[in-house]
């Protein structure tokens, strides 16, 4: 796979939900010339949806990787889902990425999910380019989504694209072309060509003045990151068009704007522009910054117990030790194929690699490059920026870094949100019960996000991001493992907290083993605004006044009781921070065992003195309805429990965003559908966790 990096663009097409990801990654294949045929969502045909459950539902579920060469430049794209369901996709991808390209359907504008997408590619710093897609469809509107870019997103778009006509072929002005503004000419994309091919002219006289007008912006915005292209223009000379992709490019790597371009990607207009985008404005992985990790070797205690490595830089350089992070896994009896980034230095096969987070070595024993979610082509070496896929190792999960044995380096891992929805699961008998769990294993390998609890009675209780999450579990269960189990009905996943904030005691006086121990410990416990989704757990105690295995034995305990369930019904705890103001010990009948005792003991006591606080999840519900219907919308959402925090207009449609309890929302699809005649689409995401009302704690005779 050796090739100049400066020619390698790792990039990640993400959008909300029928934005037409799927189309934009198949056309961009096509013109690549990487297919012979362009296939159809609808038909499914695709190459990325490549899993029965996608085929049949038109939807992405999984993350697919593809590489394609364009022009000089190779490209390795991850088409991403776009239901928030399955979010962890995005969240896993955008983390090794270093560019994005983010579609916009330009009828629906920027929804729900779109604003989702923006800010995980925000939190990684993932440069990213604009395209707004469906310009041939009745209701497209170029100019107010790249104004809702702006207002919505916090973003700075810069339009290098703009359309000629809009909506479909019987309109009064059709969609028929593109003006590039950076060269200043009209593009046109020929029907018998699908695409492939681009015919250059003169812009049409009567759409001149609005390209100039297009053109001044762009230039305007862009004099503020260039003194030469100032200079330029204050001469009243021609700017060089390799200047003004230079200075655009600059400012699209900084983060400082984003370029805009537009198209038709079902009928493959504007997708060779898109791909010549990709090479002149997204990242190579030489552009990236060095990634950061922490030794293991040399280990310094933080003030609260904790352990940190010190900071390693490793630069993104052939010559610099091996190291990447594992991002997905795809699960198989065989061998699982572990998807990799690679950071620095090289990876050949049939070696060996270290894991320092779990502190074991891992077999290298092939690499492959992936196409779609399958395995293509047996590569001999990867290198800097490289993504393949790994046969041979058999402890590391997503997550997880790879690194040179000799030079170790541990990378943050990937965060996922918390689940708010859970189903039991009931084998029918022991053989179904094994079966079951080996399953649910190689899912769990597969999905970071499903979470798996086995409880008294019998149940297997799995754990998802909502309801459509759980179902496709649910099918994958039945339809591909053939297993013979009952399925109970999805049930929200609550959390607790105290109410107020409490200072408590705790402390160890007793005989074990015919020892006396002592120990002491004085906690505040307090709730804490903001989705915190585990127990912060602080010290306050000098280092002096404590001894250092007593202290960690203490802070271990509480981390391991705030891991553990609340004083209502045993549900997972949030929103708490709990701090250790004061200590007493004796030398002679303190050990760790009495300050993990009385740890343990003033924590539950905080719990009950700070008051039970049922939390429950709340959505973020995004409805585009016609107005017609929008009365009978809000009377539904109210007796939901729901808050509309905002109505907005676009053209004969309105949106509603509202925040409503995922208890009142199963089924809602079914609802709305029936509400509008099935003329209203929806989307929703978790917002927060909110108090839940009396008669939520009735059903657990609180």
């Amino acid at each position: 796979m050796a090739r100049k990096i400066e020619l390698t663009r790792n990039i990640g097409i993400i959008a909300h939900i029928d934005a037409g990801k799927t189309t934009v990654t198949e056309r961009m294949l096509f013109c690549s010339g990487s297919k012979h045929r362009a296939g159809e969502v609808d038909k499914g045909t695709t190459t990325t949806d490549d899993d029965p459950e996608e085929q049949e539902r038109g939807i992405t579920i999984y993350a697919a990787c593809v590489a394609l060469d364009w022009k000089d430049i190779h490209i390795n794209l991850l088409d991403t889902p776009g239901h928030v369901d399955f979010t962890a996709e995005v969240e896993r991808c955008l983390r090794v990425l270093d560019g994005a390209v983010v579609v916009f359907s330009a009828r629906e504008g920027v929804e729900a999910q779109s604003e989702t997408v923006w800010r995980q590619a925000d939190r990684y710093r993932v440069p990213r380019i604009a395209f707004i897609n469906k310009l041939d469809r009745e209701g497209a509107d170029f100019e107010s989504v790249f104004r809702e870019m702006g207002t919505r997103l916090n973003a700075s778009p810069i339009a290098v694209q703009i359309p000629v006509g809009l909506g479909p072929s019987h309109a009064l002005t059709p969609f028929r072309g593109v003006i590039d503004l950076v060269t200043m000419k009209f593009l046109t994309f020929p029907k018998d060509k699908d695409g492939r091919e681009v015919v250059e002219s003169e812009i049409p006289e009567e759409c001149r003045t609005e390209a100039l007008l297009w053109r001044d912006a762009l230039l305007e915005k862009l004099f503020n990151f260039s003194n030469e292209m100032m200079e330029l223009a204050l001469q009243e000379l021609e700017i060089p068009e390799s200047l003004l992709r230079k200075v655009l490019r600059d400012a699209t790597l900084q983060m400082q704007v984003q370029p805009v371009l537009c198209g038709a990607a079902l009928q493959g207009m504007g997708i060779p522009p898109l791909l010549d985008a990709v090479k002149y404005y997204l990242p190579h992985p030489l552009d990236m910054p060095p990634v950061e990790g922490h030794s293991v070797e040399k280990k310094k205690k933080d003030r609260d117990g904790g352990e940190t490595g010190e900071l390693i830089r490793r630069a993104p350089n052939p010559a610099e030790p091996f190291c990447g992070l594992v991002f997905k896994v795809i699960p198989a009896k065989t061998g699982d194929v572990s998807w990799i980034r690679v950071y620095s230095g090289e990876l050949a096969p049939n070696s060996r690699v270290l894991n320092p987070g779990k502190d074991v070595k891992e077999n290298v024993s092939q690499l492959w490059q992936i196409h779609a979610t399958k395995k293509e082509q047996q590569v001999d070496l990867a290198q800097t920026g490289d993504i393949v896929g790994i046969i041979g190792l058999r402890q590391s999960v997503t997550g997880d870094t790879l690194c040179d044995t000799r030079s170790p380096i541990l990378l943050e891992s990937i965060q996922f949100p918390e689940t708010v929805i859970s189903m039991a699961i009931e084998p029918e008998n022991t053989t179904e019960r094994k079966k079951l769990g080996e399953t649910l294993d190689l899912l769990k390998r597969q999905d970071p996000t499903l979470r798996v609890e086995s409880s008294e009675t019998g149940q297997t209780l799995i754990r998802g991001m909502g309801e459509l999450h759980l179902e496709i579990i649910k099918n994958r269960l039945l339809r591909d493992f053939s297993l013979n189990v009952k399925f109970h009905k999805p049930q929200v996943s609550y959390r607790e907290t105290i109410a107020r904030a409490v200072e408590v005691v705790g402390e160890c006086h007793r005989q074990i083993a015919g020892q006396q121990l002592f120990g002491k410990l004085k906690l505040r416990m307090e709730p804490v605004d903001g989705n915190v989704g585990k127990v912060i757990v602080l010290n306050q105690v000098p280092f002096e006044a404590l001894p250092e295995p007593l202290m960690t034995a203490a802070l271990e305990e509480l981390r391991m009781c705030g891991e553990g369930g609340g004083a209502i019904a045993g549900f997972p705890l949030m929103k708490l921070k709990v701090t250790i103001l004061q200590s007493e010990y004796n030398p002679e009948l303190s050990d760790d065992r009495a300050f993990r005792i009385a740890a343990n003991e003033a924590f539950h006591k905080g719990l009950i003195e700070g008051g039970k606080v049922l939390l429950e999840p709340i959505m973020k519900l995004d409805i585009l309805t016609p107005e017609d219907y929008v009365g009978d919308f809000v009377g539904d959402l109210q007796q939901r429990r729901a808050i509309i925090v905002r109505t907005e207009n676009r053209g004969q449609m309105t949106v509603l965003e509202a925040h409503a309890p995922l208890k009142e929302l199963f089924g809602y699809s079914s609802a709305m559908r029936s509400l509008s005649q099935g003329r209203a689409g929806c989307s929703m995401e978790p917002f927060e966790y909110a108090a839940a009302p009396p008669e939520v704690l009735r059903e657990y005779d609180i």
